[in-house]
């Protein structure tokens, strides 16, 4: 059974994520991330020491239940077909560049929805960035922008990654790998239920192939509102869920929101992801997904995602939120470093002569 046959299905889906996201908020992820995949990759990238912010390791069940989800319930309904071969090398920087540009506005675009829905004004100032960025991509597709056809491999290259991810888990359940004992990596639901949420919302995600990015570029290229219908029902869900816990604060520089209030940076900072997004074929959640389904272009993108993490806090690249001085009770503005504006420049850079130099007649 497909979602995305129907806007009422799409819309249900969208109820069933934004449930996951709430449920898992309610019971200690951080609410204002709830479910981030930028937020979740970094962490687990800090539990595998790939960096040593001590503040964000944990190895987060919900991406491997993401990415098994998506397997699970391909092989059910016989759509997983396990590919490769498609710019491997060109979609590991485009995971840099999403990663990069997500840690520069401090979350993926399903976090700027769930921020939205929490009334902080700059992730709706960094929707503008990341709408035209998509539209960019989008120009670029419309140019003649591919990175080629991807082939047939053999079934087991297509659960490489998630065989990996089962190891991170189960390492991460031993207490074999780091954990943060303050800050955003502390915070999290019971590992179970973590599991579970990231299970159910990789199966719904994948049947109804929920893609930020490919929501907007839908509209600009075809009109087509029905990938935007399921991203309009986690931010209703999320937005419910914030009033009735006292959690919807509309502002700017809000403690506890982990966000920053450098407008042109969470807008360049979106419009690299929303760019990027759309020349590696989806968000950061669609990756997952798509990696889960077979797809090992995808998750090379993934395996971007993970070093574009690890140089954001080894290079000081990751902006910092808004918090409150524990001495003086004063509130204390995050910021993008000036490491991450040159990053985030360097990204949109690349991303044009990525999108311009790729061309269909001159890839197989």
């Amino acid at each position: 059974m497909n979602l995305y046959d129907s806007r009422k299905k799409l819309a249900v889906a969208g109820v069933l994520c934004g449930v996951v996201a709430a449920v898992l908020a309610y019971f200690g992820n951080p609410a204002n991330m709830a479910f981030c995949i930028a937020c979740f990759v970094r962490d687990m990238a800090g539990s595998l020491g790939m960096h040593q912010a001590e503040v964000v390791q944990y190895a987060r069940p919900e991406i491997t239940g993401l990415v098994l989800g998506a397997f699970f319930i391909s092989v059910a309904t016989k759509e997983y077909r396990s590919t490769a071969g498609s710019s491997p090398m060109i979609r590991f920087i485009l995971g840099m560049v999403i990663m990069i540009g997500s840690l520069v506005f401090l979350g993926c675009p399903l976090r700027m929805v769930i921020r939205m829905s929490a009334g902080d004004l700059n992730a709706w100032v960094a929707l503008v960035g990341f709408i035209l960025g998509v539209a960019t991509g989008t120009f670029a597709l419309k140019k003649g922008f591919s990175l080629g056809r991807s082939h047939d491999t053999g079934k087991e290259s297509g659960a490489v990654l998630p065989i990996l991810l089962i190891g991170v888990l189960v390492l991460g359940v031993m207490g074999l790998l780091k954990a943060s004992e303050a800050g955003p990596g502390s915070m999290h639901a019971p590992i179970i239920l973590s599991l579970l949420g990231g299970l159910v919302f990789g199966a719904l995600a994948q049947k109804a192939r929920m893609c930020f990015a490919g929501g907007i570029r839908d509209v600009i290229l075809m009109k087509n509102f029905d990938l935007l219908t399921v991203i309009g029902g986690v931010f209703v869900v999320m937005l419910v869920f914030n009033l009735a816990m006292g959690k919807f604060v509309v502002g700017f520089d809000t403690p506890g929101i982990i966000a920053h209030s450098e407008h042109l940076w969470n807008i360049l900072g979106m419009y690299a992801v929303g760019f990027a997004a759309v020349l590696a074929g989806g968000c950061p959640l669609r990756q997952l997904i798509l990696a889960g389904q077979g797809s090992s272009d995808a998750a090379v993108t993934v395996l971007g995602l993970f070093v574009g993490a690890a140089l954001c806090h080894n290079l000081g690249l990751a902006s910092s939120g808004t918090a409150l001085n524990a001495e003086t009770g004063e509130v204390v503005a995050g910021a993008a470093t000036p490491a991450g504006k040159i990053a985030v420049i360097i990204c949109i850079i690349v991303c044009f002569i990525i999108a311009f130099t790729n061309k269909r007649e001159n890839v197989k």
